[in-house]
Order: C-alpha cells, then structure tokens, then sequence
C-alpha cells in the first residue's frame, strides 16, 4: 500500500474504541461514590495502555486513547471549560431505523467563556508517553457542535446578550487550548463535527428556519468559527474534520447528503483533511466530491461502527471506484464512519473483535485500492 507521509493517512480510525468492561466498572463505581478519582484513573491508563497496543498491532498509523477518560466523544470539551452546561434541545434527538426517537442533551454557556485548565492536554500528554510507533491523534468536538443544536437557546442571554460575542469567546479559548497542545507535541488533531452534517437534513434546515436562523448563513458562519478556531495552529500540525450524523449505539440524528454545505465545506474552511460519513444511503451520494480542491485529502467513512456485521470487500472496492469519479485516489483515505464507542456505557453495539476485523478489512482493501 502507498501511504500518506503525512495525514490523514490511507487507512484511518476516527477516535473511540469499545470500552472494556473494566473500565465502565469503574466509571460506574466512581459515580456511585464507591470508587475513587485516583483508582479511576489508573484503570484509564491501563484500559489506554491496551487500546493504543491494540491499533498498532493492528498496522494503524494515527493513534489515540479510545477517549477512554470521557463518558461522551463530546464530554472532555464540555466538562472542562466550567462555563458548560447541558440542556434539551429540540434538534438534539437520535432516531433508529426501528423509529424510536431518542432525546440527548446539548452544551449551552451558562457564564462567560474561559479556559480554566487543559481540556485535552493531560489526554495527549499521557497519550504520547505511550504510544511507541505512529502518530498520536487528539479528536475535541468542532466548534459548531457548541452552537447548532440549541441555536439561540447555547446561551445565556445574561452571560451573552450578543451571539457574536459567544463565538469570539469560544473561538479564544479553542485557539488556547491548541497552543497548548502545539507546546506538548501534537501533530495531528481532528475536529468531531455533528453541526454540519446535520444542516444538510431538510427536516433539521427547517426547524433552524423556525428558530428564526437562516441555515445557509449559518453553514458561513461555522465556517468563519472553526477558521478562527484553528488560525494560530503551528505548520507542522495537521487538522482534520470529521462530520458524522450522529452514533449513539447504533442510532443516528440526521440523513441528507453533503451538497448543501460542500462548496463552504472544502472550500471555505481552513483543515487539511475530511472524514465523511458513507456508510448508509442516509449520506448521499460521491457528486459533492468534485468541489474537493487539489491540496485537501478526503477520508471515505465506508465501514459501520453501528453494526458488527462485516461489510464486503468488494462492495467497498467499488465504491471507492466511484468515488475517483470526483477525486483522484491519491487524495482517497478509508476508515470506519466514526468512532466505535461514542457514548460510554454497556450498551455498545460492537465489540472490541468487531473492530479488529473492520479494521483488518480496511487494510485489506487499502491495499489493493491504493497499491
């Protein structure tokens, strides 16, 4: 196979891996007040310790932790910028294909923006003390995420009677957060989106349309938001974007395809590398592609992490035949559609053996598509 020598790399993982039964024992007990914060996390360095043997046994190039110290892929952010709390939003609910609709919560600002502590530098720093070949990864949440689902609703009037001036706040302590993770070593940070993605559902569109926002101007605006975000990120680091339509045990919060945000999407917004969701016809179809510029690579989401049901080698194989319709095939990446743990709990859908061969499926077919 003819790797990337910088990433995204031709075989990709997008962040969480499922948590061994130690683990949420563990987080279980620390809740329960039976468990203490020091013996939590030293089973999170253990449990960490595995999971990063366990990607480059496997031949993984980016590394990360599993984001085995949150209890959400979007909690480290929200629990350690003190500002954040969490409410019902009317956008903010997942649905299954059995037609279940399930409510989540969303982060709004209560006070001002600060950044009091790291958010994921002690992730990182522990990270890269262990990982002994391959590139460590840090994934946060997108800026967006922090807006979207609750639209006027993410603040407190009191706090921010101007919007603007959230986003300039929430921007700064991004800006922070990445300078410190530059100081410590990272070369490789991805950022989550589920804002995004969902402004391509026309049911979504039209509740934001409802709210009295415009979603159009708000895909610019998120744009203009993660720009800032990430304007002073140093040369040697590579970010990416990951825009997913939701994955809590298997369901998911919206459907559409990319061509309403692609040309803001590629275009407009300042990263090096797209991980997009096309595992399910609820993604759309390649066409969005062909607004991808030259100097950008695109990671094709292609295996579920919401079913252990081993997709088809060749069924892939063609898709990404018909994905250079759009890009060449060496700016074609290949991972999994998102992580496969993204809410902490006993409920995971996959196992750790069912990532193994996804993964293993991966490298297979990376290796003929990309020899």
């Amino acid at each position: 196979m003819r790797d990337n020598l910088t990433p995204p790399f031709r075989v990709e993982q997008v962040g969480s891996f499922p948590r061994p039964t130690s683990l949420t024992d563990a987080a279980r007990q620390f809740r329960a007040g039976e468990l203490s914060g020091g013996r939590l996390g030293e089973v999170q360095d253990e449990a960490i310790r595995s999971v990063v043997r366990f990607q480059e046994a496997l031949g993984l190039r980016s590394i990360t932790d599993g984001e085995y110290r949150r209890r959400v892929w979007s909690g480290g952010f929200i629990d350690a910028v003190p500002a954040f709390a969490e409410r019902q939003g009317a956008l903010s609910t997942f649905r299954t294909d059995a037609g279940e609709v399930l409510s989540a919560p969303a982060p709004y600002a209560r006070e001002r923006l600060q950044r009091t502590r790291g958010i994921a530098t002690d992730e990182f720093a522990f990270l890269k003390a262990v990982v002994r070949k391959g590139t460590p990864k840090v994934t946060m949440p997108s800026p967006p995420v922090m807006h979207f689902f609750l639209g006027p609703r993410a603040v407190d009037e009191a706090a921010y009677p101007d919007m603007e001036l959230y986003f300039d706040d929430l921007a700064r302590v991004y800006r922070e957060e990445i300078a410190a993770l530059a100081e410590l070593g990272c070369t490789y940070l991805q950022l989550d989106d589920t804002a995004l993605p969902c402004n391509c559902d026309e049911r979504l569109r039209a509740a934001v349309r409802e709210r009295g926002e415009d979603p159009d101007a708000l895909t610019h605006r998120y744009a203009e938001l993660i720009n800032s975000a990430i304007a002073n990120r140093p040369p040697s680091m590579t970010v990416a974007i990951h825009l997913c339509r939701g994955n809590a045990r298997g369901a998911w919060m919206a459907e559409g395809g990319y061509e309403p945000i692609a040309d803001v999407l590629f275009n407009q917004i300042n990263v090096d590398g797209y991980f997009l969701e096309y595992d399910t016809p609820r993604a759309g179809d390649f066409a969005p592609l062909r607004l991808l510029p030259s100097n950008k690579k695109v990671v094709l989401g292609l295996v579920s992490t919401k079913t252990p049901v081993l997709e088809s080698r060749d069924d892939l194989a063609r898709r990404i035949d018909e994905a250079t319709t759009y890009v060449e095939i060496d700016r074609l990446c290949v991972s999994p559609q998102c992580g496969f743990s993204s809410v902490a709990g006993a409920s995971q859908v996959v196992t750790m053996d069912d990532a193994a061969r996804k993964i293993e499926l991966i490298q297979a077919l990376a290796n003929t598509a990309f020899a």
